[in-house]
């Protein structure tokens, strides 16, 4: 005889569709200036021998821009389906410190360095705990959809200016 396997028989109270919440997608957020993004490192993003592969240091940070930017209210959507264009990485600086391994838990720190009128200047630091693994500089361009710079929206100038990364006096 088959036995299948409950939620009633492993001690768990069966689920309805009604009482059932339906998650949200995880969101970083701001420590004043910092946007914060934390990330767990999965099989898919190791390597042969264990470690994650250099080129997915480049998807945890893109992710975390892309999430930074929506926190502030930069909706990249709506400007990108009405044809008025879009961010390009246009420069990028990458130092690789030490590997991580699958399993663990890491945070991207992002700011803001600067903000001009048609690009936007950001580092950002992969770390484990207190250890630093990554660190990144790159220069985002704003683009129209042939490709060539242009301004980006004022209202996303505006959006930038609480976050942007002030030197400490």
């Amino acid at each position: 005889m088959i036995s299948v396997l409950t939620p009633s028989r492993l001690g768990l109270s069966p689920l309805s569709k009604r009482s059932m919440d339906v998650p949200t997608p995880y969101e970083g957020h701001f420590d004043g200036s910092r946007h914060l993004f934390a990330v767990r490192v999965y099989f898919e993003d190791t390597d042969f021998s264990g470690v994650v592969y250099h080129a997915r240091y480049l998807h945890f940070m893109e992710r975390a821009r892309s999430d930074m930017l929506a926190r502030v209210g930069i909706n990249q959507r709506v400007v990108h389906d009405a044809s008025q264009g879009a961010y390009a990485v246009t420069e990028l600086n990458i130092k690789y410190r030490r590997p991580a391994k699958f399993d663990d838990a890491l945070l991207v720190v992002s700011t803001v360095e600067a903000v001009r009128a048609a690009s936007c200047d950001i580092h950002q630091t992969v770390m484990r705990g207190r250890d630093v693994l990554t660190e990144a500089r790159v220069t985002a361009a704003f683009v129209s959809p042939d490709g060539k710079p242009r301004r980006q929206p004022a209202e996303w100038v505006a959006a930038f200016q609480p976050i942007i990364n002030k030197p400490i006096s």
